[in-house]
């Protein structure tokens, strides 16, 4: 058994680090309500501008939609993954990671577009080429850094560098929920958009483009992928937060609990030791007495 020193020093560290973990879980509860109210506001935009890009490509004609939908021979695939820069957040980076591993897409084939220091060192421990990083976007993210981060993958595209793209990062749902996801930015997914009036057998019509179909595009498709990532983005911060909160929350009922069991056994190596000063004490008054 453990001496009662060696005990009290025990609970005296737990304690310390459960107060540790409950003001972080406290400062992740401020920073999960700022992030979940922007995550709220910006998702709408996120889905329907999605769902919007794919109905387009839907009923645009063969010629206007092959250059966004048809994958260019030969050239790699952009994955943007978007992680944290610090950990304590229980699976929430090393989920995005498996997202990328289990995608099908080896590390010969891709180029990572790192947001978040997490998830770059992880990639990159595992051989994959890491062609942009902008973690410090994670600090505090801006439309901006998230225009940036897509005018690098776009000219990546437009070159031919790259064949498609895609993003993976985690969903918010709520604050015990978060969802790693891989989405395909492009070559758009064909056949999955708007579907309205085709039950009644009616041809849909096809979309006509102002001024003209190849400068529309090279003005929406930026947009699309910036608005994607920055959608990408909140999502994520919301989820990193809640997660952390989480993570936090757990450690802190656990350094609890350890406290209650050390205590126990405090009280228990206690009472032996009194105990047994008193055996001793009894032992030597009877000596004396036999004397």
């Amino acid at each position: 058994m453990a001496s009662m020193r060696d005990i009290k020093r025990r609970t005296q560290s737990i304690r310390s680090t459960g107060q540790i973990t409950k003001a972080m879980k406290l400062v992740s509860t401020v920073k999960l309500q700022k992030a979940r109210g922007r995550a709220e506001e910006a998702k709408p935009y996120f889905n329907y501008l999605y769902q919007t890009i794919v109905t387009m490509f839907d009923r645009a004609t063969p010629e206007v939609r092959e250059h966004y939908t048809q994958p260019a021979p030969n050239a790699k695939k952009a994955i943007i993954v978007i992680t944290s820069n610090r950990g304590l957040a229980g699976g929430y980076n090393q989920n995005v990671v498996k997202q990328v591993l289990a995608s099908g897409i080896t590390k010969d084939e891709a180029l990572i577009y790192a947001v978040g220091r997490k998830g770059r060192d992880a990639l990159r421990l595992r051989g994959y080429e890491i062609v942009g990083d902008y973690s410090e976007t994670m600090n505090n993210p801006l439309y901006s850094d998230a225009s940036d981060i897509s005018t690098d993958v776009m000219d990546a595209f437009e070159n031919g560098v790259v064949s498609e793209i895609y993003i993976a990062f985690t969903v918010f749902r709520n604050t015990v929920s978060q969802v790693p996801t891989m989405l395909k930015l492009l070559p758009a997914d064909i056949g999955i958009g708007d579907t309205e009036g085709t039950e009644t057998g009616e041809v849909e019509a096809l979309m006509n483009f102002e001024p003209d179909p190849e400068e529309a595009l090279r003005m929406i498709i930026p947009k699309y992928v910036s608005g994607e990532v920055f959608g990408a983005i909140m999502e994520s911060y919301a989820s990193e937060n809640g997660a952390r909160m989480q993570a936090m929350d757990n450690a802190t009922n656990n350094a609890n609990d350890m406290i209650g069991r050390l205590e126990l056994a405090y009280n228990r190596a206690r009472q032996s030791s009194i105990t047994q000063e008193l055996t001793e004490i009894i032992a030597g008054a009877n000596a004396l007495e036999s004397d």
